[in-house]
């Protein structure tokens, strides 16, 4: 007899199956469409991310002037830089430029009631929805021997492994889940389906290695990372909805929220990912 919740999980997955369906095909038109694609794809994912962030957050009136910038002036020349593949520039742009210039900013504004936390909201949702996303289509501008003109497909590797650990997660934690990790922030997260997504995540790494210019091991190895990055920032954008007392960042993607929702685990794997990348191949 099939059951109320089993049905709703039943649903639910289907409905997460289906939004990643819509976002693999854009993310295909984007590749297909070269690097500039791409790049476009995710400056507009960066700025409806942050517009969700901080949309749930604490601003002003007198934070106006430095959000018209975060999203204007910022987020663009952010993935301009990525474009035209200017490392030295687009690594430290928003950490140490944009840091400096937002913060600035609100002094001039005059507001000092709550500034560190209107300031810290600010510089967070900068690094997390644009810097942190950035990432990912930075992978293009990478020059990894013998790979010359295939960097699309580690693109594809990233997006691919971060989804899936995350659907395989959901899908071994209904199975199997009994012992949530951390149940105050994401109680559906269980030690089972971490486990059982992440071994998931692994094997399909692996057998995926012949689109990257990684042996079976080391694609492996970069699943690995993958998933328990993805994880890691999946936990801490739960922790962040925990805080403003909200389950969705927004609704745009149906079955999964905003789309914050949807790449909050990319936020901390595309980073490591490209340096692991950068770093050693």
């Amino acid at each position: 007899m099939v059951t109320e919740g089993s049905r709703a999980t039943v649903d639910n997955i289907n409905a997460r199956v289906r939004a990643w369906w819509v976002m693999s095909i854009a993310f295909a038109i984007a590749v297909a469409s070269g690097g500039i694609g791409s790049v476009v794809l995710f400056a507009l994912m960066s700025f409806l991310a942050l517009r969700e962030f901080v949309t749930l957050s604490p601003t002003a009136r007198a934070d106006h002037a430095a959000l018209v910038w975060s999203f204007f002036l910022v987020t663009p020349v952010q993935y301009v830089l990525v474009g035209v593949k200017w490392y030295g520039l687009f690594s430290i742009m928003i950490p140490v430029y944009a840091f400096l210039l937002v913060t600035v900013r609100l002094v001039l504004a005059g507001e000092t009631e709550r500034f560190l936390e209107r300031a810290a909201t600010i510089q967070w949702g900068l690094m997390a929805c644009v810097y942190c996303i950035s990432y990912a289509p930075a992978l293009l501008l990478l020059d990894v021997k013998g790979y010359q003109d295939q960097n699309a497909k580690l693109l594809f590797f990233l997006v691919v492994v971060v989804q899936l650990s995350d659907v395989f997660q959901y899908m071994w934690g209904k199975l199997l889940g009994r012992r949530p990790i951390a149940p105050s922030i994401s109680p559906n997260k269980t030690w089972e389906g971490f486990v059982g997504g992440v071994g998931c995540a692994v094997l399909l790494g692996a057998s995926l290695w012949w689109v990257t210019p990684f042996n079976p091991l080391e694609a492996a190895g970069m699943a690995l990372a993958i998933a328990l990055m993805g994880f890691a920032g999946g936990l801490v954008m739960s922790a962040i909805k925990r805080d403003r007392g909200v389950k969705d960042y927004g609704s745009l993607i149906e079955g999964h929220g905003g789309v914050l929702d949807r790449v909050d685990s990319l936020l901390f794997a595309a980073p490591l990912f490209f340096h692991l990348t950068r770093f050693f191949f």
